[in-house]
């Protein structure tokens, strides 16, 4: 395994899947920022149900907050969460794709 692959794969395996480690990685490199679902899955490369799964997740966790709209949902990185700033540091330098 290649040092530049090394932290890819370690962080994939400390969030259990693919799909999570991608979504918290474009969250926490886009802070104060907020997606919509199709946004996050075109960036992400996931598929919509894999995304929608995750954010169902990840909300239900409280590290990720919604928002709902007329039109749309949003969701964006929860900074109230105790998760935000350890996942910024990890999740903000990694590169997942």
């Amino acid at each position: 395994m290649s040092k530049k692959g090394a932290p890819k794969e370690t962080l994939i395996k400390f969030f259990g899947s693919t799909s999570r480690a991608r979504i918290l990685t474009f969250f926490f490199q886009n802070q104060g920022v907020s997606f919509y679902q199709r946004q996050i899955m075109f960036e992400t490369g996931i598929s919509l149900q894999a995304t929608q799964r995750e954010l169902k997740n990840l909300v239900r966790i409280g590290i990720i907050k919604k928002r709902e709209t007329a039109n749309r949902v949003y969701y964006e990185v929860n900074m109230q969460s105790v998760f935000s700033k350890p996942l910024a540091e990890i999740c903000g330098r990694a590169e997942i794709r």
